[in-house]
């Protein structure tokens, strides 16, 4: 096997929004990978709390190609940074490491994933012994471990296995009344068709409910496919036309039925309504802070992405909840998570965390709590959001493109444009107020807003708008497109 030491032919690795992501075989090797995984653990190492008393740093994987094969390989490379490896048994949601690193009091884990990337990816994933993504700072110093060099020899052994997947449900099942949940989804005549994307999160929902709630969750696609059906799986709307379709056949059939969708590593979620309407976390997150926040009454503040919807903001101050924005990105949320009180913490981009949970996305544990809300509620999912949305005057309608640049000269540009001459009107519209929190973000208005932001790890921009109406929200779209094309 390789040696852990960074080719020095290689360009140099840089973290993204949530990890180090790339090409599989091009930008993401054995022996890159192996150098990144002693880097990490051993940063894992030389930050760990005073009072933890460990050298474990567990390894889990999801369903892609060749997933498995390297998670046995970095285990070897921890092992030769003297710290002992801990392997998942099989491919588990990325947020059933993090519940275990909690559990065992762990230095920490490495996942090797790319999430809901397309299937030509492959990546890491950094957790730390809090149960959540690692701070920026960290992952900076890992790059600087990477550029200084330096070698590890990866020790060949037996690594003790650990089966994450079974403790993970188990311990979410405890958070939550199942019986309840199974006899109030009875009692509203609701069904769920959960669509995992081929991924990770396939049969949780089902095995979770247990034989009691059986007959009442279909799932689909949940074989494993290294190509994902031809598609991103990640949960937005163009890729979840077989669940969407399925579920307004069976509303029409009489049968009334909602979807779940879950991403590639089990950290994000979306959902269909009992229209066969796409929600995504936009929606769904309003809906939660109802949920916990004035029914439950649950304490702690409600933290939200730049990117986040207003009606997120709008539903928490209703109820008296101080709301937090920062950065897209969920190592900024857990960050928060971990200094103060936090009822939920949400991005756009489908991943929510709790404060009664751990300081990271876990889309199994988002989906039973959107259960509850809608059993406890006594309506289902299309007729709460709708309440939602008519107490607060309507609008808040949103949708986001992704924008495949055409050169790197054209991104320098565009941001360029951006950082000094900004327009003053959008499609029109006079811009109220700029924001760079994250981006750039033009206030046009009331629950009314463009942004747009590079992706960390993909040659793309992404393009965000909220508006009080559906032909708004394509008109500001549109002017976008055209004005990025342009720089």
């Amino acid at each position: 096997m390789a040696s852990a030491s960074l080719p020095l032919s290689a360009s140099p690795i840089e973290f993204g929004t949530d990890g180090w992501r790339g090409v599989l075989g091009v930008d993401v090797t054995l022996e890159r990978l192996l150098a990144v995984a002693a880097a990490s653990a051993q940063e894992l190492a030389f930050r760990a709390p005073s009072d933890l008393n460990s050298r474990t740093v567990v390894i889990g994987f999801d369903r892609r190609f060749l997933a498995p094969e390297l998670a046995e390989a970095i285990a070897a490379s921890i092992r030769g940074s003297d710290l002992e490896p801990l392997i998942a048994k099989t491919p588990l949601p990325t947020p059933a490491c993090s519940w275990a690193v909690v559990q065992r009091k762990a230095l920490g884990a490495l996942v090797i994933t790319a999430s809901h990337n397309p299937a030509e990816w492959l990546g890491m994933k950094i957790k730390g012994p809090f149960g959540g993504s690692v701070e920026p700072d960290f992952t900076k110093a890992v790059e600087k471990r990477l550029l200084a060099g330096g070698k590890t020899i990866p020790l060949e052994m037996k690594t003790d296995s650990f089966d994450g997947r079974k403790e993970h449900l188990e311990g979410l099942s405890r958070k939550f009344d199942i019986p309840f949940l199974v006899k109030g989804l009875r009692r509203l005549g609701l069904k769920i068709i959960v669509d995992p994307m081929h991924g990770v999160a396939a049969g949780c929902i089902s095995e979770m409910l247990g034989s009691e709630g059986a007959d009442l969750v279909e799932e689909i696609r949940s074989e494993r496919d290294t190509l994902f059906g031809g598609t991103p799986p990640e949960p937005l709307a163009p890729y979840l036309t077989e669940l969407t379709s399925l579920v307004r056949a069976s509303n029409l059939a009489g049968q009334k039925t909602i979807g779940l969708a879950f991403d590639g590593d089990g950290d994000r979620i979306a959902a269909v309504d009992e229209t066969g309407k796409f929600c995504s976390t936009q929606l769904l997150i309003p809906l939660l802070v109802d949920h916990l926040g004035r029914t439950k009454n649950l304490p702690g503040s409600v933290i939200k992405t730049v990117s986040g919807s207003d009606l997120i903001t709008l539903v928490a101050q209703s109820i008296g909840r101080k709301v937090v924005e920062l950065p897209v990105g969920f190592k900024y949320i857990a960050a928060e998570m971990l200094n103060d009180e936090v009822l939920l913490g949400g991005e756009e981009s489908g991943g929510i965390g709790f404060g009664r949970h751990l300081p990271e996305r876990d889309a199994l544990f988002t989906g039973l709590v959107l259960i509850e809300a809608l059993v406890e509620g006594g309506l289902c999912l299309g007729e709460y959001l709708e309440s939602l949305r008519s107490h607060f005057g309507g609008g808040c309608i949103y949708d986001r493109v992704d924008l495949r640049l055409e050169s790197m000269d054209n991104r320098h540009r565009l941001e360029a444009l951006l950082a000094e001459g900004p327009p003053l009107r959008v499609a029109g519209k006079e811009v109220k107020e700029v924001s760079r929190v994250d981006g750039v973000k033009f206030r046009l208005g009331p629950g009314y807003w463009l942004m747009m932001r590079f992706s960390g790890t993909e040659p793309l921009l992404r393009i965000y708008c909220e508006a009080p109406t559906y032909p708004e929200v394509t008109e500001v779209l549109d002017w976008a497109k055209e004005f990025a094309k342009k720089a």
